[in-house]
């Protein structure tokens, strides 16, 4: 009794595909991530749950409405998203190299024929046709194919975590410049305040000078104020403009579009949220799990390359039909199966120096996944240590400009009463304008500090805003 060949071809065919499940290649199991995080901050907080979409806690809905903005048109974010795509596309082509493929064939010949015969010669015209079927498969006895989509897939979800990332550092980017155009018009606006009080101070001493009480070097020295506060007034407007233009690029619009912020006055920061414990970053900070996903896919990629040394087991299946098997496609099958092993002998040390690279690049990212973690702590820590301290500086300018008020009007009643000449008025008030001027700076930075310490504490916010806003608008 003779065997169908297809039941023979299919039993070869499962019978390697359970041999290709076993992987002896594996990556070498590494310590637990938590131990490359410190246990805990120097300077922790246990004030309010950190917020979600922590932008919200400034209580203003045209930041909010400019945060989604970008988080739907911003050019980067685009171009993230195109990456995890390639990406994702880049695993499915690796992976597929787990299944056969299936290639047809066909063919024609057309040509002209001499034939002698009784009366002479004839000629004729000839065609041929031939169809066929070509399949080609490599039996993955030593895991290699399956490290190498594994190691795909998990450079993919690092794309993902870098996609994330930028969502992160694009929402405080736009709540960055935010704050700062607010800033700046809260300088002008104290600067247009000084500048009539310098004024005032301008003709008061004018007016003391045409009745020949003071000399015309007061007059010069109040001038040189006046006009000094004048020149300051320009550059605040330019970095206003500025800064709209950085924001329009954020938001995906030319830099001439014209965000819509009224805001008049600086936010005042919430408490501190809570910092949690240093591992948490493993788990809140894309940047940090995609550093962790590469390192994990550089893992696997040595894997690979160790199983490419060993040799590999090819199949090849071929089926064709001529023009006269075409009438019996379905009843007649010529099938021919061929099964190759090919093993490396002399390549000059390729294989090995493949495996060297991919182990040193597993150590690369070892060390950046280390340093990730460690910035990611470190930015926690700079956040805390900047807020708390700048909070204690603040506290120091509003009583050094209280002072320096006080001082003021002290001054300037011993001026009208002639008791002193018009260096103390001139001094003091040079003091105070500059402390109202350095107190919205520090309000600023004040505010920057906790964006940026919102930033560096990550959170679970991105996955339903990033996917969903990118998904929307991918091309």
């Amino acid at each position: 009794m003779t065997s169908n060949p297809l039941n023979t071809v299919a039993a070869a065919v499962l019978t390697l595909l359970a041999l290709s499940s076993c992987m002896p290649f594996a990556p070498d199991p590494r310590p637990a991530p938590e131990g490359d995080a410190p246990a805990a901050f120097s300077t922790p907080s246990t004030g309010e749950e950190r917020p979600d979409r922590w932008w919200r806690t400034f209580d203003d809905p045209e930041l909010n409405l400019l945060a989604a903005k970008a988080l739907a048109e911003n050019f980067d974010l685009k171009m993230a998203w195109a990456r995890l795509r390639q990406a994702r596309a880049l695993a499915a082509q690796v992976g597929s190299a787990l299944y056969p493929d299936l290639t047809a064939e066909g063919s024609t010949n057309q040509g002209r024929r001499r034939t002698a015969t009784a009366g002479g010669a004839a000629t004729g015209s000839v065609e041929s046709y031939a169809l066929g079927l070509v399949s080609a498969y490599e039996v993955d006895l030593w895991g290699r194919v399956r490290s190498e989509r594994t190691a795909a897939r998990l450079d993919a979800s690092a794309s993902l975590a870098d996609l994330r990332t930028a969502a992160m550092t694009l929402s405080a980017a736009v709540a960055q410049r935010w704050v700062r155009i607010i800033s700046e018009r809260v300088q002008m606006r104290l600067l247009k305040a000084q500048l009539e009080t310098n004024r005032t101070f301008l003709e008061l001493v004018e007016l003391r000078f045409e009745k020949g009480m003071v000399s015309a070097l007061d007059v010069y020295q109040q001038r040189q104020i006046v006009e000094g506060v004048k020149s300051r007034i320009p550059m605040a407007e330019a970095r206003e403009k500025l800064l709209r233009h950085e924001l329009a690029l954020l938001l995906g619009r030319p830099p001439t579009w014209t965000a819509a912020i009224t805001r008049r006055s600086l936010p005042v920061p919430r408490a501190v949220p809570a910092t949690g414990l240093p591992a948490d970053l493993l788990t809140l900070r894309p940047d940090v799990r995609a550093a962790a996903f590469r390192l994990d896919s550089a893992d696997w990629a040595v894997s690979a390359a160790r199983a490419d040394r060993l040799p590999a087991l090819r199949l090849t299946g071929t089926s064709r039909y001529s023009a006269d098997d075409l009438d019996r496609i379905f009843d007649n099958w010529l099938l021919n199966l061929a099964a190759g092993l090919t093993a490396p002998a002399l390549d000059g040390g390729r294989r090995a120096a493949a495996v060297d690279q991919a182990v040193a690049r597993a150590d690369e990212r070892l060390w950046h996944y280390r340093l990730t973690v460690y910035t990611a702590v470190k930015e926690v820590e700079d956040a805390l240590v900047s807020e708390t301290k700048r909070r204690e500086h603040i506290q120091a300018l509003e009583a050094q400009r209280d002072a320096a008020q006080s001082g003021l009007e002290r001054a300037n009643q011993r001026y009208r009463s002639g008791v002193s000449d018009y260096l103390p008025v001139l001094t003091q008030l040079l003091a105070l304008q500059g402390l109202e001027r350095d107190l919205v700076e520090q309000r600023t930075e004040l505010l920057l500090d906790r964006i940026r310490l919102y930033r560096a504490l990550g959170g679970t916010w991105t996955p339903d805003a990033v996917e969903a806003s990118t998904e929307s608008t991918a091309p």
